[in-house]
């Protein structure tokens, strides 16, 4: 087997990434996923290729954002309206292991597609469901995206300075954390069906994933009563900190309590102030002269290069690592040893997507193929797994069904 999820088939209507994203994930790791699409209009997300000042095309009329949420997928085109495009639906669901949807509730009731229309007609089914903000509650039915889910986690006042106001995270990291949860469960309920035989109904939402992402500030505020305490720069722990280098780049260092102390004084050429008595203790580094060392150790980092500093740290192995521009991670030597992959896209040729970051043993994980066009499989799919035939083919295609 080379690819852990072989012979797993997942039918997704799903539409831009809380939700999408978690069967990419799956495709990454060999399951066949099948998305159904509107009919001559597909999901939303093949369309959003701005946001703000910011452009995501590529070439061939792509975009960037679909083709993350939707790589190792198949398209089927299908007109849920009609009552033969339902039908497609019910006459596909038995061939599946995994049906997955992120359309709001009135949506999925209205096009029949609710777990237990689903799973009368495959009961070993796995039926997601993926909503803003949880199944129960007064907002069980309201809508909303990776902005709101930051915003009402907590996360925008987990970063920045104490001053600052909400600080919004680029682009969709809760919608990633939503799908990384949605691939998750759909796993353990597969793992579960194993020792079972049993389908089920899986419910998560997006701001669920951005609290369990969020976990231990969440902690903190049940158990401390305290908001996250921002990181300060200035009058924080100097030895958790990040600092300029004298070309202009930044890396985060983190000394361990017990002897990095000494070794930093040596690595930075101030064996001096290990014992200074302003700094001999970690109360007095990390609370009562914070400031103080920060403002002398952002004098000695600014006086070389990054890259100097690094090798100065791995010399004495202290923990310290480059801050990246996400536009310098491809050149990172440890990105691209572990976590590049490289595929022929029909567009752009061959390019790299970012790897998947397990490593097995004795099978392969990573992006086989780029995204579909809308509607690219639909015959293959009718054919493959509804049984169709090429009458009843063109007879869906000549009503505008498919």
């Amino acid at each position: 087997m080379e690819y852990p999820l072989e012979g797993i088939r997942i039918l997704e209507w799903g539409i831009f990434h809380a939700g999408p994203g978690g069967s990419a994930i799956l495709g990454d790791l060999g399951a066949e996923v099948i998305k159904i699409e509107q009919r001559g209009k597909g999901d939303p997300i093949r369309y959003r290729s701005r946001f703000g000042r910011t452009s995501f095309d590529v070439a061939g009329g792509r975009n960037l954002f679909f083709e993350a949420s939707n790589r190792n997928k198949k398209s089927i085109a299908i007109d849920l309206n009609k009552k033969k495009g339902r039908e497609i639906v019910y006459r596909l669901i038995p061939q599946f292991d995994v049906f997955l949807t992120n359309l709001r509730r009135k949506t999925v009731e209205k096009m029949g597609m609710t777990y237990p229309m689903l799973s009368g007609l495959n009961p070993r089914l796995i039926y997601v469901s993926v909503s803003s903000y949880g199944p129960s509650g007064p907002d069980r039915d309201r809508g909303g995206f990776d902005f709101q889910g930051q915003a009402r986690s907590g996360i925008m006042y987990s970063m920045g300075e104490p001053e600052m106001p909400p600080l919004v995270l680029h682009f969709g990291l809760i919608d990633q954390a939503t799908a990384i949860v949605v691939s998750q469960a759909i796993l353990a309920a597969l793992c579960m069906r194993e020792r079972t035989g049993e389908g089920q109904e899986i419910q998560t939402s997006i701001l669920g994933a951005a609290l369990h992402l969020a976990y231990c500030n969440f902690l903190n505020a049940l158990w401390l009563h305290q908001d996250v305490p921002r990181h300060h720069h200035i009058d924080t722990d100097p030895t958790r900190n990040y600092y300029r280098c004298e070309d202009g780049k930044w890396f985060a260092i983190t000394l361990q309590p017990d002897g990095d102390w000494s070794r930093l004084c040596q690595a930075i050429g101030q064996p001096e102030l290990e014992s200074d008595s302003k700094f001999d203790t970690l109360q007095k580094r990390a609370e009562e002269h914070s400031g103080e060392l920060v403002s002398l150790l952002e004098q000695v980092f600014v006086t070389k290069t990054r890259e100097e500093w690094l090798e100065a740290f791995r010399q004495y192995d202290l923990f310290a690592s480059p801050v990246n521009r996400p536009t310098e991670l491809e050149d990172d030597p440890q990105v691209r040893e572990n976590y590049l992959d490289e595929i022929d896209h029909p567009s752009l040729g061959r390019i790299k997507m970012p790897g998947f970051p397990v490593h097995f043993s004795q099978a392969r994980a990573g992006t086989r193929k780029a995204a579909p066009q809308l509607g690219e499989n639909s015959e293959e799919i009718l054919r493959e797994f509804g049984g169709y035939n090429e009458d009843e083919i063109a007879q869906l295609k000549e009503e505008e069904v498919v």
